[in-house]
C-alpha cells in the first residue's frame, strides 16, 4: 500500500506542476482534466503525509530511547512520544485504506429519484409526498437544484408516483443508499377509530445518464403523443402535448405530461428513460461481479425493505445497518445526513472486510 502511496505523491506532484505552467493553463479541457485528478488525490496525498511525520516522529523517539543516555523526565517524554506516534501511525493507516477503495465512478453525477406508493392506499400516496418533501429539504439544504420530470397526484395531496431530478455535487454519492421499500407506521388521517396502519413506497435512486455515456439508436424508440388527462384547464386537454416513449429492446415506458409543451415533455422522458436504461445496465454488471455485491449496504434493490418511519414512537430504524434514531420529525424535514453518514462508514466497513478475505 505504501509503495502506491509513494507513487502517487510523485504523480500528484507531478500535476501540481503541469497546473502552473501556462501552456497547460491555456489548454481549458487538458487543465480541468488535471485539476479534477489533483483535487480527487489531494486527500490521499494529505492524509499521506500526515502518515509520514507520525512516522518520522516515531522513528526518532525510537532512536532517543535506544540510545539509553537519557534522564527520568527525558525518557518519560520520548517514551510517550513513541506510543502516540505509533497510534497515530495506526489510525492514520486505517483511513488511508478507506481513502483508497475504488471511488464509485457515479459517485459525482446527479441523481433521477423515482417514488411510487405500494400497500396501502391514499395513505401510501401520502406518505410518498412526504418523502419528496424529505429528500427535496434535504437538496435545499445543500444549495442544490431540484426538478419535477413527472408526477401523478392524487386528490387529497399524495403522490401515486413522482420523478425529480436532483442536481448537484455529489449527490448520488449521498442519496443512492436510498433505494428500496420505505415502510411507515403511522395513524392516516382519513382514519377516524386512530387505529395505526402500516403502509409502504418504493424509491429507486437513478444516475442522471448523459448523451456521452449512454448513446441510444432512435429507431429503438416508439414515441407517441397525447392529451393530458388530470387538471390543467383547456389548454391541456384540447392540446396532444403529453409524451409516451417505448424502449423497444425493454419495453421500458415512460410518460410526461406535466408540461403544457410536447418539447419539454419529450425532453423529460428522454431524461428519466436514459436513467432508467442506464440503471439497468449497472445492475446487469453488478449481479455479475458478486462479491462487490456482498459488500454493499444495499444500493439499488427495489424490493429490499430498508427502513420504517415510526410517527407514534418518533423512530427512523435502518434495517441494513441496524440504526434507530428517534428524531423522525427532523429526519423528514431534511436533515438526513446522520443516516447517511452511517451508511456511507458501514458500506466502506465492508468493503474493507471483502478486501481483508
Amino acid at each position: 500500500m505504501f509503495e502506491k502511496l509513494a507513487a502517487m505523491e510523485d504523480k500528484f506532484n507531478e500535476i501540481s506542476d503541469k497546473l502552473s505552467q501556462p501552456d497547460i493553463v491555456s489548454d481549458n479541457k487538458l487543465y480541468t482534466q488535471l485539476m479534477k485528478e489533483y483535487k480527487n488525490m489531494t486527500p490521499i496525498i494529505e492524509k499521506y503525509r500526515e502518515y509520514k511525520s507520525a512516522q518520522a516522529q516515531n522513528e526518532e523517539a525510537k532512536e532517543l530511547l535506544d540510545g539509553g543516555r537519557l534522564d527520568k523526565d527525558f525518557k518519560e517524554l520520548a517514551q510517550h512520544e513513541f506510543e502516540s506516534s505509533k497510534e497515530a501511525m495506526e489510525t492514520i493507516t486505517q483511513e488511508l485504506k478507506v481513502l483508497l477503495l475504488p471511488k464509485d465512478p457515479n459517485d459525482d453525477k446527479n441523481v433521477i429519484i423515482e417514488i411510487r406508493g405500494g400497500a396501502g392506499g391514499e395513505e401510501a400516496s401520502l406518505f410518498a409526498n412526504s418523502l419528496y418533501r424529505m429528500y427535496t429539504m434535504y437538496a435545499e439544504a445543500r444549495g442544490w437544484k431540484q426538478e419535477v420530470l413527472s408526477a401523478n397526484p392524487t386528490e387529497l395531496g399524495g403522490f401515486k408516483e413522482i420523478s425529480f431530478s436532483i442536481e448537484g455535487e455529489g449527490a448520488y454519492s449521498r442519496l443512492k443508499y436510498e433505494s428500496g421499500v420505505h415502510r411507515v407506521q403511522r395513524v392516516p388521517e382519513t382514519e377516524s377509530q386512530g387505529r395505526i396502519h402500516t403502509s409502504t413506497v418504493t424509491v429507486a435512486v437513478l444516475v442522471e445518464a448523459d448523451d456521452v455515456e449512454l448513446e441510444i439508436n432512435p429507431t429503438d424508440l416508439k414515441i407517441d403523443y397525447f392529451r393530458a388527462s388530470g387538471a390543467g384547464g383547456q389548454h391541456i386537454n384540447k392540446t396532444e402535448s403529453a409524451v409516451r416513449i417505448t424502449y423497444l429492446p425493454t419495453n421500458v415506458v415512460v410518460e410526461c405530461q406535466d408540461e403544457r409543451s410536447q418539447h419539454k415533455n419529450k425532453d423529460k422522458a428522454m431524461k428519466i428513460l436514459r436513467s432508467q436504461i442506464y440503471e439497468a445496465m449497472r445492475q446487469e454488471q453488478n449481479e455479475k461481479i458478486a462479491s462487490e455485491r456482498r459488500s454493499q449496504v444495499g444500493t439499488g434493490d427495489r424490493s429490499e425493505r430498508i427502513r420504517t418511519y415510526n410517527y407514534p414512537q418518533g423512530r427512523l430504524t435502518d434495517h441494513r445497518i441496524g440504526l434507530t434514531i428517534y428524531r423522525l420529525e427532523d429526519i423528514l424535514n431534511g436533515n438526513l445526513d446522520e443516516v447517511f453518514d452511517s451508511l456511507a462508514t458501514a458500506d466502506q466497513a465492508a468493503k474493507l472486510a471483502s478486501q481483508e478475505e
